[in-house]
């Protein structure tokens, strides 16, 4: 038994890793009162970056172009939505798409077109000493890369930051009532700033995580992940410990559909494929997914006059 849970505990952990920093941001965002759909775009721009990065200067360089072609995209839809005040679902769907564009043109043209082969530098995975020889749980929490352990503490760093200090409240406040947020001294239009740029810095450090996972680039390899954060932070309860218990819900189901497919069931593996996508909109039609979005949650009143 042991022999098949730690390895699928491992690859839930792994697999989830990429979701659970694009869901940490958008958690920071929504919490701020806005949404950020162009969260796709900041995975998809990400992914490039850490390509680019890692094969021109390592992969700890990739990891940080990866960031900062998350930080361009979010500062793209923060101009828009925050300063010229369009509709940010429109913007986000907008950004999403010509991220899915640009990535697809400047690729070949970095690499040529046979691409980028599967030698790319990638970040390891650092096992801490003693604690990843615990049983079952040894490898998947504390034999994983540098992504997957700051992800653990970003993770706990934004829900003590948000529900333990006063800064912390003010942020909820501005995505929950922003006039009175204002009223109270809160410069709503600067954390909303922050919320969107956090969405745009993890975002692309999910891409890079999903690069540092194969060694390569393709094509729209996102795969609607900025999407499903969107469902993972609804999931959460707009808290960031939730989304990141959403996020390896998906995790384990993407894991499963892989062991199941490895099997070699009878079954159309199109089945399998679609098993973590099922089971996510199963548990936000359920009881887990109901929870009250803020109360600024996208509307247009959200921002400072």
């Amino acid at each position: 038994m042991i022999d098949v849970l730690a390895p699928f505990l491992d690859a839930t952990v792994r697999t989830a890793t990429p979701l659970a920093l694009a869901a940490l941001g958008e958690t920071l965002c929504e919490r701020a009162g806005v949404i950020n759909v162009g969260l796709e775009g900041a995975i998809i721009a990400g992914c490039l970056g850490a390509v680019v990065g890692s094969a021109a200067f390592g992969a700890p360089a990739g990891v940080v172009v990866a960031a900062v072609a998350g930080l361009a995209v979010a500062a793209l839809f923060g101009v828009i939505v925050l300063t010229a005040r369009a509709d940010q679902i429109i913007t986000g769907t907008a950004i999403t798409l010509g991220a899915y564009g640009a990535t697809g043109v400047l690729y070949p043209l970095s690499f040529g077109p046979g691409g980028a082969a599967l030698d790319i530098p990638t970040l390891g995975p650092i096992a801490i000493p003693g604690l990843s020889r615990l049983p079952v749980i040894g490898p998947a929490l504390f034999g994983q890369s540098i992504l997957t352990y700051l992800l653990f503490a970003l993770t706990l760093g934004a829900w003590w930051y948000l529900y333990r200090t006063g800064a912390g409240l003010g942020w909820r406040a501005v995505g929950e009532h922003p006039p009175a947020a204002t009223a109270a001294g809160i410069n709503v239009r600067r954390v909303q700033w922050l919320g969107v740029l956090s969405s745009g810095v993890l975002g692309g450090l999910g891409g890079a995580a999903l690069v540092m996972q194969v060694g390569t680039f393709s094509e729209q390899m996102s795969a609607g992940r900025g999407f499903i954060a969107l469902a993972v932070v609804a999931l959460g309860r707009w808290t960031p410990h939730g989304a990141l218990a959403a996020a390896l819900l998906f995790g384990g189901a993407t894991a499963l559909q892989y062991r199941f497919q490895a099997g070699g069931s009878a079954l159309p593996y199109q089945l399998f494929v679609a098993l973590p996508y099922l089971v996510t909109l199963a548990v936000l039609a359920g009881g887990l997914g109901r929870a009250r979005a803020p109360g600024g949650l996208g509307r247009e009143a959200a921002f400072s006059r």
